[in-house]
């Protein structure tokens, strides 16, 4: 009964890792209180869409502009996702409710009439924040009598046709009616911002006389108590058409506490589906890993017992097996420099996805810290340059190499000078799109300066120490000749045990990658990172056993080639990867220009590399640490 408890306590722990990973609040921000007729800015965001996935700063459209825009301060993760936050002329003061404020009056020209047709067309949402949260649309949903979804951000606008007319007409949403909830405190008499919420409307606002600064408008009026509540009478886009922005502020008290009010925001999209089919998922993986790792060590342990029995020579050459390729299983692959230098990126990449989920999961990096998870995930992939050249190098030596400078060359350069190129292509087409979310040549510039002055000399520093310690020594002598392969049977094909291999890594982590591709392509917020550690730590184990299977295999069949193939087995994970991104781009997504499909496809190519680079390396360190296991148990004459 001992095995069983230690599965439930195991599984225990992990649930209540989940569940305090998903309620612990962030620490470090601190909370901001508001006197009655404190005065509330309202800031500015990028103008997004899934349909296109190019961003635009807000000021793009003639909207109603302050008298001078400021930016806000941003960090390097904001700047890479495109955000562009700016002062707005939407102010008002702390619960004093506002009815029919007037923003601002224009008059489309054909040019900003098209401008505004073309965002409305492409669903492009305006994006808002107040006191850090972010602005959100409630919309009841169909399937449930009480439920409620929030959308980030409000449309642009909407199509429609007027009564009897067949022509589609675009109207703007120019009347916004915001609430804002907040949580007082009894004692204090201070408030705390709790929600910001707004209904959108589209109204062809009225009035007498000539236009002025005191003009009363007749179709919104705080002094009849006459407020806009619906879009019956919607304002066109068109060339010389007029329009009036205005709008409307409520305050609405709140039982919600300031530490639990994001949390409308985090589980905005949470189903039982999403907890029952990832536990469910896991569940089976750690199972199915059990049983594996279970017929592993019995059938090894009869191996082993039973070729440290064989006394003579003659039986020893009777016998077949693993053991028959011992002088050559440690023998040098192939292109052993590459495979090197992409053991190296793997460990790098490994230290900074562990870090980070830690620190994720701490909840240091909330999505109220807007850029926080992508800063984190870069200055971490910096400083474990340190580990990629270490591990490089003390594979390097091992392989009796002995030009490590030019292996650290290698390891600083190849796969970032990959990833880079196609980040530099795909940045040159945003911009030829003139979008927000092509990253400016200053931070371009602060990119490479992070990788030449910082990753690069901590890459050769963890190689100089590396190549100073001493080689890891064989279990066995390699022979002078290396030994004929035998022919292989068709199931142990190199690229069909490749590719069966890499199924069950995939297998581990397509249904949370489900919910990562939405996040990140239909803009919603992730922050599960509790399941998300657990995920990464099944994946582990999964490309770890399903390696050290296969290499098994393939030694029992006498073929010792198994450095490169225990790196391409659990990466080839990386493949059906890119092939899901293929297949949700297709099923889920609505893009339809061919710029943003290419932006797509290159940002999923770089995310399948990388996780080619870490299940790889997790791979060959599993097998490496199996075959000297295995071959310095037995007794080699």
């Amino acid at each position: 009964m001992a095995g069983p408890k230690r599965v439930v306590l195991i599984i225990s722990v992990f649930v209540l890792l989940v569940h305090y990973s998903h309620c612990f609040y962030l620490p470090g921000v601190a909370p901001q209180d508001f006197q009655k007729g404190d005065e509330l800015k309202v800031k500015v965001n990028k103008l997004t869409s899934t349909k296109t996935q190019l961003p635009y700063s807000y000021y793009s459209l003639p909207y109603c502009k302050p008298e001078r825009i400021v930016d806000s301060a941003e960090n390097l993760g904001e700047v890479l996702r495109g955000d562009r936050i700016e002062n707005s002329p939407y102010v008002f003061k702390m619960r004093e409710p506002l009815m029919c404020n007037v923003v601002c009056r224009l008059t489309l020209s054909k040019k900003t009439a098209d401008e505004f047709k073309e965002k409305i067309n492409d669903d492009y949402r305006v994006n808002m924040i107040l006191d850090n949260l972010p602005l959100v649309v409630p919309t009841r949903r169909p399937d449930q009598e009480n439920g409620i979804v929030y959308q980030q951000g409000f449309h642009v606008g909407l199509r429609g046709q007027y009564a009897g007319s067949k022509e589609e007409k675009h109207f703007i949403h120019n009347h916004l009616a915001f609430t804002v909830k907040y949580h007082k405190d009894p004692q204090a008499e201070t408030s705390r911002i709790v929600g910001f919420e707004v209904k959108p409307f589209s109204v062809k606002h009225e009035y007498e006389g000539d236009w002025s600064e005191k003009t009363r408008l007749t179709t919104c009026d705080p002094h009849a108590k006459r407020a806009v509540t619906n879009s019956e009478s919607p304002q066109e886009v068109d060339d010389k058409k007029e329009i009036i922005f205005t709008y409307d502020v409520e305050f609405q008290e709140s039982d919600v506490k300031w530490a639990s009010r994001w949390d409308t925001y985090l589980l905005m999209a949470d189903d039982q589906i999403h907890w029952f089919s990832i536990v469910n998922s896991l569940m089976i993986v750690v199972f199915l890993s059990g049983m594996v790792a279970m017929i592993m060590l019995r059938t090894l342990y009869r191996d082993i017992s039973k070729y440290n029995q064989l006394e003579t020579q003659e039986e020893a050459q009777e016998e077949t097996g693993w053991k028959l390729v011992h002088g050559d299983v440690f023998r040098p692959p192939a292109n052993s420099d590459l495979l090197c230098v992409y053991v190296g990126t793997g460990v790098q990449f490994f230290g900074m996805f562990l870090v980070t989920m830690i620190f994720a999961v701490l909840g240091f990096l909330s999505p109220s810290n807007r850029g926080g998870l992508m800063t984190a995930m870069l200055l971490v992939w910096i400083f474990m340059g340190l580990l990629a050249g270490y591990a490089s190098a003390r594979l390097y030596k091992m392989f009796k190499g002995t030009e490590w400078k030019k292996i650290t060359l290698k390891t600083a350069f190849m796969f970032p000078g990959i990833c880079f190129a196609i980040f530099f292509v795909l940045n040159a087409l945003i911009w030829g799109e003139k979008s927000s979310g092509a990253v400016p040549f200053g931070t371009m510039f602060a990119l490479v300066f992070l990788w030449f002055g910082i990753s690069v000399p901590l890459v050769f520093v963890g190689s100089y120490i590396g190549f100073r310690k001493p080689a890891i020594e064989d279990p066995v002598k390699t022979n002078k000749i290396p030994r004929q392969i035998p022919e292989q049977p068709w199931y142990m094909n190199p690229i069909f045990s490749i590719l069966i291999g890499g199924i069950l890594p995939f297998g581990a982590i397509f249904i949370e990658l489900f919910f990562i591709l939405t996040s990140i392509w239909l803009h919603q917020f992730y922050y599960i990172f509790g399941f998300l550690l657990l995920v990464f730590l099944i994946l582990i184990v999964t490309c770890a056993e399903i390696t050290i299977v296969l290499c098994y295999f393939q030694l029992c069949s006498e073929d010792y080639l198994w450095w490169w193939r225990s790196y391409l087995t659990s990466g080839s994970s990386a493949l059906y990867l890119f092939l899901y991104a293929a297949f949700y781009f297709f099923t889920k997504l609505e893009i339809s220009k061919p710029v943003s499909g290419i932006l797509y496809f290159g940002y999923m190519l770089i995310a399948s590399y990388a996780f080619f680079v870490l299940t790889g390396t997790i791979g060959f360190y599993a097998c490496f640490w199996f075959t000297r296991l295995i071959y310095s148990s037995v007794k080699i004459d």
